[in-house]
């Protein structure tokens, strides 16, 4: 009996692990469509390093809006103390300053909202893509650590 207990807590703990470890996959993925959306499609437009394509812009902001809706559950308590792989990770502020994080999280969502409702040029890029900028690396600033 003693070892079947023992058996069935090793693959209840495991399999928690494993639900941990997608859940950090599947924020980091989020992340990096993210940094490709802004720092591969709308920055280089922004610059005027590439022209200005109306359908990239509306599929960059609805990947980010999409991460935007998914972020609230994206780390949950879960995810606190798994032992992650890759160059960042979250700070333990996602869930000691709860309220600050979903704050911020809500501030990301409204900015992509707005940007996706205006952006329809090159002179509202302009207009819009400061913001999506700060609201981005202000959350990275306070809710993620780059490792090493």
């Amino acid at each position: 009996m003693m070892r079947t207990v023992v058996v069935v807590a090793t693959l209840v703990l495991g399999a928690g692990a494993g639900m941990a470890q997608d859940a950090v996959k599947a924020a980091q993925d989020a992340m990096k469509a993210n940094g490709k959306n802004i720092g591969g499609v709308l920055s280089p437009m922004f610059k005027g390093e590439k022209p200005y394509d109306q359908a990239a812009v509306d599929a960059a902001l609805a990947q980010l809006n999409d991460t935007a809706k998914k972020l609230p559950a994206m780390f949950p308590a879960s995810v606190k103390d798994a032992k992650l792989e890759g160059d960042f990770s979250p700070t333990p502020k996602i869930w000691s300053d709860k309220a600050g994080y979903d704050a911020a999280v809500a501030s990301f969502a409204k900015v992509i909202t707005e940007a996706k409702a205006k952006i329809k040029d090159l002179d509202s890029l302009k207009a819009n893509f400061p913001a999506i900028g700060k609201e981005c690396g202000g959350c990275h600033e306070t809710y993620r650590l780059k490792k090493g």
